[in-house]
């Protein structure tokens, strides 16, 4: 009986939240022993005592156990990158008591997130007017898509949503993320799900910020002209490709700088455009098994577009049928007008299309 009780007593702690696998795993044959000792030990002791008590111990063991479970669950397995100021904690807002509650957010919203960012976002960091460094990451998109920015800020619960009217002739919105958000949960969440940024802009802005908060840099004179790179590094387009992250990655970036159109001669078209960026655009390629060649916009950016049936088959298939997460916002609008538009077409009409809802 004590051997079996050892047994299950071990077993059981193999339950144990993030821990109990490599604690079970870790237990010698000494400390196996020893349990079976201890296990013999109670056995006698049970066989002693009458039913209430046995009952009122066993009540006692799962109170114990139940704290021990309340207790690991609480242990903060986001840690704060740098130094929070006490000044932060100031207006109302409450330090974090338990971050775990962020772990519940999908990884694959996250890495969707990412490439919106890599698209249509940017880590600034500049000068305040005493001198000191302010740290916020935005994203800045058309007035139409602020029920997205809303959306994103439900999931994350942070950040605040600004709206500028007329600005450059065009009504934008911004979901502003500041640096103390950053350095407790937005930040430790990319490092948790092992998420990075891609486009090589996006990649120093956030180089940049991490060694700030790292290193604890609050004055902006104090910034040094050669920052290290945290990203790690990819060399071929297939490094991309393997990324676990990279498919919802592009629904992201398809939000921000993907383009679903008709073209004059009616010909169904899919792009994706950005800054000069060789081995993402080849990665594209990969991913959507196509020939064609990538774009040069100016000198300045990189334009990857496809029209053939079979490719434009292939870009249905990633975003209606491939299970990544699914676009959102206005470009969701666009997606299914676009479907729309190529049901109808003659050359387009015998295409595999998702089921209108």
């Amino acid at each position: 009986m004590s051997l079996w009780g050892a047994t299950v007593i071990t077993n059981l702690l193999s339950a144990i939240p993030w821990l109990g696998k490599s604690l079970v795993e870790s237990i010698s044959i000494k400390e196996l022993f020893l349990i079976l000792i201890i296990m013999f030990i109670i056995n006698i002791y049970l066989n002693k005592m009458t039913y209430s008590k046995i009952f009122n111990l066993k009540k006692r063991i799962y109170m114990l156990f139940y704290k021990l479970l309340n207790y690991l669950n609480n242990l903060i397995l986001l840690d704060t990158i740098g130094i929070v100021s006490p000044h932060a904690y100031k207006k109302g807002r409450k330090a974090m008591i338990n971050k775990n509650k962020f772990l519940t957010i999908p990884s694959s919203f996250l890495a969707m997130l990412v490439g919106l960012i890599d698209g249509d976002g940017y880590i600034s960091a500049t000068k305040t007017p005493k001198g000191y460094i302010r740290v916020n990451l935005i994203i800045s998109l058309d007035i139409r898509d602020l029920p997205l920015l809303e959306y994103i800020k439900s999931i994350l619960v942070i950040g605040n949503i600004n709206t500028y009217p007329k600005v450059k002739e065009k009504n934008t919105c911004k979901l502003v993320i500041n640096s103390t958000d950053l350095k407790e949960i937005f930040f430790p969440l990319l490092i948790h799900h092992k998420l990075f940024f891609l486009t090589d802009t996006r990649q120093k802005q956030y180089d940049k910020a991490m060694f700030l908060f790292k290193n604890n840099i609050n004055l902006y004179s104090e910034i040094p002209t050669s920052i290290p790179s945290v990203n790690p590094k990819l060399n071929s387009a297939e490094d991309y490709i393997n990324l676990p992250f990279f498919n919802n990655w592009i629904v992201g970036f398809t939000i921000a700088e993907g383009s679903f159109i008709i073209k004059s001669n009616n010909d169904g078209c899919f792009q994706l455009r950005q800054r000069l960026h060789l081995l993402l655009f080849q990665a594209f390629k990969l991913k959507f098994q196509t020939n064609r060649k990538i774009g040069l916009d100016h000198g300045l950016y990189n334009q990857f577009s496809v029209s053939s049936k079979a490719d434009i088959q292939k870009v249905i298939n990633f975003f209606s049928y491939s299970g990544h997460h699914p676009l959102l916002g206005y470009q969701l609008i666009r997606y299914e007008n676009w479907l729309s538009d190529l049901r109808i077409s003659k050359r387009y009409a015998d295409l595999i299309y998702p089921i209108n809802k």
